[in-house]
């Protein structure tokens, strides 16, 4: 599975808010591209879909913005690229046959490992809260081991 640019900046966008935002003040688009670098147009749209899935809460006008919608320790990073890149799966592939019932050449073994290497990959961006890396990024706790 590869993460998108949209689940890197959508990731980038929550570790700045988790980093530099007090959880009251909004912060602005052009604050948070300024931080990290992302570019302002993309970003609002990212930021618009992290609002739907509730991870991020916006205020308008002078001195409007956004916060997060929840505290960092219960936003986990599968999350946040699920909000922004839809389900997380190593392909897009049918669900596999199982039992032997497979009409090709053991395709349906392949399918069946695809699922798995999504489930996998889930379950360790599972590990991470927002609240974590933000931890990682101050040098408070240790990163992950490559």
């Amino acid at each position: 599975m590869k993460v998108s640019t949209r689940g890197d900046y959508a990731s980038r966008a929550l570790l700045s808010l988790a980093l530099h935002g007090d959880g009251q003040t909004p912060r602005s688009v052009r604050e948070i591209a300024d931080q990290t670098g992302l570019p302002q147009p993309y970003l609002e749209q990212i930021l618009l879909a992290l609002k739907g899935a509730g991870l991020v809460r916006s205020k308008r006008g002078v001195g409007g913005g956004y916060v997060l919608a929840r505290m960092p320790s219960s936003i986990l990073l599968a999350q946040i690229v699920s909000a922004v890149d839809g389900p997380i799966v190593a392909g897009d592939f049918s669900d596999p046959h199982t039992d032997g019932a497979c009409d090709h050449e053991g395709q349906c073994v392949l399918l069946s490992i695809w699922a798995s290497a999504g489930a996998h990959m889930r379950e360790y961006l599972d590990s991470f809260t927002l609240e974590d890396i933000a931890a990682m990024a101050r040098g408070d706790i240790s990163w992950p081991n490559a």
